[in-house]
C-alpha cells in the first residue's frame, strides 16, 4: 500500500520543507505497535511512503488505507514535534486508492 506525504495547500512551508522532513524520517521505520514497517522515498515533488499491505483480509482496503495514513501522521507528527525547524501544519498525508 502507497501513501504520499505532500506540502499542505492550507500553509505556505519553506521550499525544502519535504527534504527536511525526509532526512528525519529516515529510509525505513516501524510505525506504532504493529510490525509494521514503512519504507520512505522522495519521489518528485512528495514523499512516497510504501508498505506491504498484511492487515487481515476482513478489513476493507479503505480501512487499511485509514490506518495506514493515520500510523503515518503520528509518526510525521512525533518527527515534527522532535525538529524545532519543522511543523506539521505544513504536511499532508494520504493513501494512494
Amino acid at each position: 500500500m502507497q501513501f504520499r506525504i505532500t506540502r499542505h495547500s492550507g500553509f505556505t512551508p519553506p521550499s525544502d520543507a519535504l527534504e527536511l522532513l525526509l532526512a528525519r524520517l529516515g529510509d525505513s521505520q516501524r510505525l506504532g505497535d504493529s510490525d509494521e514497517e514503512f519504507f520512505f522515498a522522495m519521489v518528485g515533488p512528495e514523499i512516497r511512503a510504501t508498505t506491504v499491505d498484511d492487515a487481515p483480509v476482513s478489513m476493507t482496503r479503505d480501512d487499511r488505507a485509514q490506518i495506514g495514513r493515520r500510523a503515518i501522521l503520528e509518526f510525521v507528527s512525533e518527527v515534527c514535534e522532535q525538529t524545532p525547524e519543522l511543523s506539521l501544519d505544513w504536511f499532508a498525508v494520504s493513501s494512494e486508492l
